[in-house]
């Protein structure tokens, strides 16, 4: 009885650095369009969704529209990353009736200095590879995914969205296959 309990134990322990080596993280560079670094985001997926953590420099001070947009690229300019991500059609916003795009993240805050720290969780999103089409959204699809801010605070409700302002800062998630 011992031998199997403590033969439990041992693979039990043995699994757990084999899980935690499982855990995948990327890290992603934030630019402004003049090549000045705007900070890190970092995405960690979970057994439930995407750990997003945002450490940002460089900022007008304020809040600011954060959200994942459709294609993984910044360049040659920040409209080559296209639309918010909404592989499901759904429409802009936390405060829409009709649910929100996959790609909403709440507003970030930047301090007087320029700087914000903001953490988020996204249980609808995934770093796997997949199409994208189904729960959790796969930031992994045929085109991958870039972050964006935003000049200004999202309302949360206009759809299509356009009350953020300009793209002052952008990078790239998962690169565009193409």
């Amino acid at each position: 009885m011992h031998r199997m309990f403590a033969t439990a134990l041992l693979s039990t322990a043995l699994a757990l650095p084999l899980a935690a080596q499982e855990t995948r993280s990327v890290e992603v560079d934030l630019a402004r369009a003049d090549g000045t670094s705007a900070g890190t985001a970092t995405f960690t997926e979970t057994p439930g969704g995407l750990l997003i953590e945002a450490r940002l420099e460089n900022l007008p001070e304020g809040a600011h529209g954060f959200h994942i947009h459709e294609t993984g690229a910044c360049s040659p300019d920040f409209g080559a990353a296209g639309g918010h991500y909404a592989p499901d059609g759904a429409s802009h916003g936390y405060l829409n009736d009709d649910g929100f795009h996959a790609g909403d993240l709440p507003n970030v805050h930047v301090e007087a200095d320029g700087t914000a720290t903001a953490d988020f969780y996204a249980n609808w999103l995934t770093l796997a590879e997949g199409t994208g089409a189904e729960r959790p959204f796969s930031l992994g699809d045929d085109d991958g995914s870039a972050i964006m801010i935003h000049a200004e605070g999202d309302d949360y409700r206009a759809d299509p969205p356009g009350s953020t302002g300009s793209r002052i800062a952008c990078g790239v998630i998962v690169p565009d296959a193409a």
